[in-house]
């Protein structure tokens, strides 16, 4: 059976861009250098928008407020399943890249959902439905 785990993100969008984290290497090639919402899995006894200020924090040193919850859904890699839960968040403080090799600020008209991981790329659709294409 394979392990399911549960995963906070953050959307973050400024300026008419939403905020892209890039991935390094990976144990798991389908994710290696794919471009992602930063976050990362919720622990015991934690909510998710307590995870996704934890993994912002720890993966970016960033600071964000959490606005609700956008989306979420289940997505079924080769080795694990994935339940993601996507929050509206905003910066609030400048950030340092601990963990990606890169980030970008990407228009929705503008995103290309092979650069993605395959489990964020689910939700990218409802992305440019709301900010536009």
């Amino acid at each position: 059976m394979k392990k399911h785990v549960h995963v906070a993100a953050a959307l973050i969008f400024e300026n008419g861009k939403i905020f892209a984290a890039k991935r390094g290497d990976s144990p798991y090639a389908y994710v290696a250098h794919k471009f992602e919402f930063p976050g990362g899995k919720i622990e015991k006894n934690e909510s998710g928008e307590q995870a996704v200020k934890r993994e912002l924090k720890e993966e970016l040193n960033m600071d964000v407020a959490v606005n609700g919850l956008f989306a979420s859904h289940t997505f079924e890699y080769p080795d694990f399943i994935i339940t993601l839960f996507l929050y509206d968040c905003q910066m609030q403080s400048a950030f340092t890249l601990n963990e990606h090799e890169s980030y970008r600020w990407i228009a929705p008209r503008d995103i290309l959902e092979d650069e993605w991981a395959p489990a964020d790329a689910e939700i990218l659709a409802s992305i440019k439905r709301v900010f536009g294409e």
